[in-house]
């Protein structure tokens, strides 16, 4: 409700769970170039 009145144009469901989705794409990317930079330096 807060997030509707502050937004320039009505959020809808479809873009909040966008939104996660690119969150978690993107938490992931780091990870795994976590994981890549610790298995160079072993």
């Amino acid at each position: 409700m807060i997030l509707q009145n502050i937004a320039l144009y009505n959020y809808s469901n479809g873009v909040i769970m966008i939104g996660i989705f690119a969150l978690v794409c993107v938490v992931l990317v780091v990870v795994l170039i976590s994981f890549m930079n610790s298995e160079k330096k072993k």
